[in-house]
């Protein structure tokens, strides 16, 4: 080694050197090198060069100091090891150049084998190899090709263009029927491509091939579409990549040589076994590309023996060590077995659950562990029902999956029509270009919605995930027109009554029915399938790391329910309570007439009247679901949307009078309602006349709202049910207001309480930035904070939830200026800071404070840990997110009291 090297400078390091934890500085693929070598499994010799290195040349574009010498000594050294020097022209060394960043990104970024060969050493290669010409030459147009199109950006298809018609000419389509005469002169065809498009020949000096391919390799970190997966994977942009430099060994030395793929257990089902794949004479892209089909890997126990069972002991040491499933890729050269690559391998959804839950069983883990390797959003692929795509079904369109599942019905435009057509037992796909609150009984009856508008913060985005209906919102390749009950797409024109299949994972829409498939998982949940009993091993995992996760979480789950039937549901789903009941989707529907003339009233007579209607309809719906929730807390949230959701629009009101003046007819009423709406009419609703603002300038309605509550509360009570009334105040902004609103429901509830005691906790809801800011004054008047984290981001960031995700948050995540949409998953630094702000100084003035969370964010799996960090009492989320909010809340505990086995 380079005696100046220090570890602060250090760039370079031997397999030997490393390990599987060094991931960070060698990245995944280095680190497992590295530790395969300290294992003494057959690894050829190689060094690695660092993340730090990659992250120095990416900062100046250039390489960082004293890094070419370091490789020079490194290559020094393999060469010794190996007993050739790379590009000698009688024994060359030849090395591959592979990628390898800190967390796996299968073919994101670059490889370059064959390093070394030129016109000279492809003889000495030939020589090396016995004579094979074939084999030599067929090295060197490989690496023409690879190093052609990663380092110097020429066209791939050139390439592959020049390959077919010498496979053509040759009368073949094998690659392996061409000869060594064919394959010399397909590398003469690809040095005249490369001068074309570069403009100079194929470099010769070995040196200069690895320094170029090393610097591809760096510079391939930011290429697009390893920023496009980075980002949806949400992996750090900063990383970098390590850049490894191993010895080459052929798998394309003749029929006794392959190269293959393999799995220490499925890595679909998690089912133990042989998993794999072995092309014969071949390098590893072969497989990648698919130029030939690959066996099963249990055909390479009657190929070669000796390497099969060598590797499937390999194999179980590595998983033994690992503890995990484990991804491979191996090459046999002349019946010497190497690994190239180890790590723990990808699997799906299921697949997580089933392999966690075994290793448990085998000892090689225990349950905090296995609640460690399975997440949320796995939990949440599983609980939605699936497309069966075994037919060749092609989407039409594709738009946001907004709410996942696989949903099939009619297509229908008005909520309307969906209740009509869900009465008579038709399931229906209700089309809009976007909801709104109207919409609301449509998307209950609908089986999915689909919009041409919006995102996955939409209005139909959000309702549906709260009622685990499937969503695909912002397919813009719709053209949907509501009043001739149609929308055009790709040519076709789909009407009324049409099926159609939404697909609200992908995005992706179907004309047609699509096969279904119900989830297990659900049906788990919803108590339909005994776990003891289950003979799907996936239910008796998921109920086994659920049992554990219940078992250590700290925080409790609620749930967003606003009917009896929700709240139910919830309660299946290990519910216990409900964090935000909104009444507002209470007042919709038939009852939206009382509310306008509530709120339109011209004098008090007509305000208590339309409050005396409301009243028992409020009552009625309390009481369904403090029955449902027996014993646990339900939070009830006042009246809180902004005005003109419960008035008639503006301008049709204008247009509707002017048409009547014209016609002559007695327009005296519809005038007066005319000019109640444009006296109330806001700029900006949302931040206008809502939440406590309303409650406190239309004289009764909080009170009228508290009574309901209260009065629901002592009927349960004397029907010898345990109600737990929590009556939660919204957008409030100063102490001043909750102490307000408190007097006079404090009033009420001594009223309503004389003869049947309960217990009503008052408190409000977190959602004005200057509330979060000023908590230790709220408190005061406060029992308990929920934060409404929907508004709370929406004030914080400036901006409009319907507005900005179509406008521009498709530019801000392109350009990284966010990881994922801050309505997503909470902004820890911004938004999140006001959280912990506000909890801090809450429970300072108050102890005995309650914190609960009731925005999107009580359901999202990161949000759900941050949550836990800060000290909140419990999250609450839409139903079918309950299971995924008490998995990540283990987890959360597991992972921050350390009693995990990692």
């Amino acid at each position: 080694m380079a005696a100046q090297e220090t570890a602060a400078d250090k760039y370079v390091y031997d397999f030997a050197e490393g390990n599987k934890d060094l991931k960070d500085l060698l990245g995944g693929k280095g680190a497992n090198l590295a530790e395969m070598t300290n294992l003494g499994l057959p690894v050829p010799p190689g060094f690695t060069i660092t993340t730090e290195a990659c992250k120095a040349y990416l900062a100046t574009g250039e390489e960082p100091e004293g890094l070419a010498e370091q490789i020079a000594a490194h290559l020094a050294s393999l060469e010794q090891a190996m007993g050739k020097r790379l590009g000698d022209p009688q024994d060359p060394l030849l090395v591959s150049v592979r990628s390898g960043a800190r967390f796996s990104m299968p073919g994101m970024m670059e490889t370059v084998l064959n390093v070394g060969l030129n016109d000279r050493s492809v003889v000495g290669l030939s020589a090396q190899a016995g004579g094979n010409d074939r084999f030599a030459w067929d090295s060197y147009r490989r690496l023409i090709q690879m190093f052609g199109k990663t380092v110097c950006e020429v066209p791939g298809e050139e390439f592959e263009h020049a390959l077919d018609e010498a496979k053509r000419a040759k009368g073949t389509t094998n690659d392996l029927d061409l000869d060594a005469d064919d394959l010399r002169g397909l590398v003469d065809e690809y040095k005249k491509i490369f001068l074309k498009h570069t403009g100079r020949d194929f470099p010769q000096e070995p040196r200069e091939q690895l320094d170029l391919a090393i610097r591809a390799v760096f510079e391939s970190w930011n290429a697009e579409r390893a920023v496009l997966y980075r980002r949806q994977e949400r992996i750090p942009a900063d990383l970098g990549t390590a850049v490894n430099v191993v010895s080459m060994v052929f798998g394309n030395l003749g029929p006794d040589s392959g190269t293959g793929v393999a799995f220490t257990r499925d890595p679909a089902s998690g089912a133990q076994g042989i998993y794999g794949d072995y092309l014969a004479n071949a390098q590893g892209e072969d497989v990648v590309a698919g130029i030939r089909n690959t066996v099963p890997l249990q055909e390479l126990e009657r190929l070669d023996k000796k390497s099969y069972d060598e590797l499937l002991g390999i194999m179980a040491r590595l998983e033994g060590h690992y503890k995990d499933l484990c991804d491979i890729e191996f090459t046999i050269e002349r019946g010497k077995l190497w690994m190239l690559q180890t790590r723990v391998g990808k699997r799906t959804a299921a697949a997580a659950f089933v392999i966690a839950g075994q290793l448990v069983d085998e000892g090689l883990i225990d349950l905090d562990e296995a609640l460690h390797r399975v997440n949320g959003a796995q939990l949440a692929q599983l609980m939605f029902p699936r497309f069966q795509l075994d037919h060749e079904f092609q989407p039409v369109a594709k738009g946001i999956g907004a709410s996942p599942g696989a949903a099939v019905g009619k297509v229908v435009f008005t909520s309307a029509r969906a209740v009509e057509l869900a009465a008579e037992g038709e399931s229906v796909i209700l089309v809009r270009r976007e909801t709104n609150p109207d919409d609301l009984n449509g998307m209950i009856a609908a089986q999915g919605i689909l919009t041409s508008r919006g995102g996955k913060t939409s209005h139909a985005a959000v309702v549906a995930r709260g009622m685990g209906k499937t969503c695909v919102s912002g397919a813009d390749e719709l053209d949907i027109d509501i009043p001739q009950r149609r929308f055009t797409v790709a040519g076709q024109t789909v009407t009324e009554g049409d099926v159609v299949s939404i697909d609200g994972t992908t995005g992706k829409v179907y004309l047609g029915e699509v096969p279904v498939m119900p989830s297990e998982v659900v049906q788990y949940f919803e108590g339909e399938l005994d776990p003891e009993q289950a003979d799907d091993v996936l239910v008796r995992a998921v109920h086994r790391i659920m049992s554990h996760a219940d078992a250590k979480r700290r925080l409790a789950v609620r749930t967003n329910a606003d009917t009896g039937a929700d709240a139910a549901r919830a309660r299946r789903f290990g519910a216990e309570g409900i964090g935000l009941c909104r009444t507002e989707h209470m007042f919709l529907g038939d009852r939206r007439e009382l509310v306008e003339k509530l709120i339109l009233a011209r004098d008090d007579a007509e305000r208590q009247a339309a409050l005396a209607a409301l009243l028992p309809l409020q009552r009625a719906d309390f009481i369904e679901i403090f029955r449902e929730m027996d014993g646990q807390p339900v939070t009830v949230r006042l009246i809180d949307p902004p005005l003109h959701e419960f008035l008639p629009p503006l301008e049709q009101l204008a247009v509707n009078v002017a048409v009547a003046q014209e016609r002559g007819e007695d327009v005296a009423q519809e005038e007066a309602l005319l000019a109640a709406v444009r006296r109330m009419h806001e700029q900006n609703p949302m931040l206008g006349l809502r939440g406590v603002r309303l409650g406190l300038v239309i004289p009764g309605l909080f009170a009228m709202q508290v009574r309901a509550i209260v009065e629901a509360a002592v009927e349960c009570a004397r029907d010898g049910r345990t109600p737990r009334p929590e009556i939660m105040v919204p957008l409030v902004g100063a102490v001043q207001e909750l102490e307000t609103v408190r007097a006079e429901a404090e009033r009420i509830i001594a009223e309503v309480t004389r003869e049947q005691p309960v217990e009503v906790l008052i408190g409000t809801m977190i959602e004005v930035p200057r509330a979060a800011l000023t908590a230790g004054q709220i408190a005061e008047a406060a029992q308990f904070f929920s934060f409404g984290t929907n508004d709370l981001t929406q004030m914080g960031w400036g901006f409009s939830r319907d507005d900005v995700e179509g406008a521009f948050f498709w530019r801000y995540l392109e350009l990284g200026i966010f990881g994922i949409s801050p309505f997503e998953s909470i902004d820890r630094d911004g938004v999140g800071r006001l959280v912990r702000i506000a909890a801090e100084e809450g429970r300072a003035a108050r102890p005995e404070l309650k914190l609960g969370v009731c925005g999107e964010h009580g359901g999202d799996p990161d949000s759900v840990h941050f949550f836990h960090e800060v000290g909140l009492d419990y999250v609450s989320c839409s139903p079918f997110r309950v299971p995924v909010a008490r998995l990540e809340a283990g987890r959360a505990a597991v992972e921050t009291d350390g009693s995990d086995s990692r």
